[in-house]
Order: C-alpha cells, then sequence, then structure tokens
C-alpha cells in the first residue's frame, strides 16, 4: 500500500525532533491544494500524511516542515523558519517516505525507504 510519511532528525542534539508541525499539499491546476498534516512524535516521525485510506495519486507534493517554531520552542536561533520540500510521485501504489536530517543553520533530505 502506498502513503506519504516521514521523519526529521535533530542533527544539532543528535536525537528526533519531536512535535514538528508537518504539511502536505498536492499541486492540482488550481495551485497547490492540502493534502494531510500531521505532528512529529517522540520518534520523530510523523506517520501517513494522507488521510486514512487515501493513497497518492501521481502528482507533484510538497512537504512544510515548520522548523522556526520547532527550534523557537526550545529556544534557539534558526536561519531557516520552515522547510519545504517538492518532490514527485511516479508510482502510486509505492510508499513515498521523505526525511528531514535538520540543525538550526543547515538541512538535507533525500528519498527513504
Amino acid at each position: 500500500m502506498g502513503g506519504i510519511t516521514s521523519h526529521v532528525l535533530d542533527a544539532s542534539i543528535g536525537r528526533p525532533a519531536a512535535g514538528v508541525a508537518v504539511e502536505l499539499e498536492v499541486l492540482e491546476a488550481t495551485g497547490w491544494v492540502p493534502a494531510g498534516a500531521g505532528l512529529t512524535g517522540e520518534d520523530g516521525r510523523v506517520g501517513d500524511l494522507l488521510p486514512a485510506g487515501t493513497e497518492p495519486s501521481a502528482a507533484t507534493y510538497r512537504i512544510r516542515f515548520e522548523t522556526g517554531d520547532y527550534f523557537g520552542a526550545r529556544g534557539i536561533e534558526t536561519f531557516y523558519p520552515a522547510v519545504t520540500v517538492e518532490f514527485t510521485v511516479q508510482t502510486p501504489g509505492q510508499h513515498h517516505h521523505v526525511p528531514l536530517l535538520l540543525s538550526p543553520f543547515g538541512y538535507s533530505t533525500y528519498r527513504g525507504s
């Protein structure tokens, strides 16, 4: 079964980033449309961002991680108030995992499994 999941690791403390708000949008002819949302748990993971029973369609999606709120709650200055990652689903039946490795002044991402 396909789905769109993520997790956030805070490289500045070497631990999962709990409490990061994550929003998923899909690009339609009229523009970006909300598709789902979640909050990372203690393990830094957020389960399927799509509503239960929904699989991703072949489309372009973007995930927005509210990194400024996460660091602000910890009293840490950050250069990035949010991180947005756009990606394309070409095979809807596959699982799509988009991890984020985060620090206050940098980040990286990749297609996970």
